[in-house]
């Protein structure tokens, strides 16, 4: 993976304290079994190059996107930035929006998600359980319904909790699974189609100045999200 493919990421926020970017999809976010080029090694090359330093650059991973997943993402430049950072994340004020194309439509246009989530470290899938179950966590998420058509369903979704493939997961349980997902939507899928599934606003109070940061980010203009209006699409990102 050489520099070219890094000027395709785009930089949607940058300071001493933090980079935010836009993920492109198919990248994991950290080095993996697959050995493919990561996210945040590339990153890490990018700012070694950009601002001529030497030696080991830091660059912390705040949180997570599957690697299908595309969107806004934030990283820590340094490791006081990573733990207040982290910090957020676990006091549930760091914002994580998405949006999502699924198959069919959702029992109301808006409404909250609860499940007992349970991950299977063998196969890495995640299934809905039983409470009380052990090792599973409970898994929030609020969702909105932008749109129909085509039998599909514009979803914008607030995570309050930050499960293992959660919204992937939830939609699936809810009878909606998303579009191109080959985990747990392949009854209605085709291989090689590409996961609608894309952050659209990461937000957080600054972990330095304390202002609050949002970074947001809308999917490609190509099928299946191409089926809405630019004007339904910027609603994804309106607060």
């Amino acid at each position: 993976m050489s520099h070219e493919h890094l000027s395709q990421i785009p930089i949607l926020y940058e300071d001493n304290h933090l980079l935010g970017i836009v993920k492109p999809v198919n990248i994991p976010t950290q080095a993996d079994i697959s050995g493919d080029p990561d996210l945040l090694s590339l990153l890490k090359d990018d700012i070694k190059e950009r601002f001529n330093k030497p030696g080991n650059v830091y660059l912390g991973l705040v949180h997570r996107l599957d690697r299908p997943v595309g969107g806004a993402m934030i990283f820590a430049k340094t490791s006081k930035a990573a733990s207040r950072l982290s910090e957020t994340v676990r006091s549930r004020s760091f914002r994580k929006i998405y949006a999502a194309v699924v198959h069919g439509q959702l029992p109301a246009a808006r409404g909250t998600l609860k499940d007992m989530l349970l991950k299977d470290p063998k196969t890495n899938m995640v299934s809905v359980v039983k409470k009380g179950t052990p090792g599973a966590k409970e898994a929030v998420l609020d969702y909105e319904v932008l749109g129909t058509a085509g039998g599909f369903s514009l979803v914008r979704i607030e995570l309050h909790t930050g499960r293992s493939h959660q919204i992937r997961v939830q939609m699936n349980q809810a009878g909606c699974p998303l579009y191109g997902d080959q985990k747990y939507g392949s009854r209605v899928n085709k291989p090689g189609q590409q996961i609608a599934l894309w952050s659209v606003i990461v937000g957080f109070p600054h972990p330095v100045t304390k202002e609050d940061v949002k970074l947001t980010s809308l999917p490609p203009a190509m099928h299946p999200w191409n089926l809405w209006t630019e004007s339904v699409m910027d609603r994804l990102v309106m607060e």
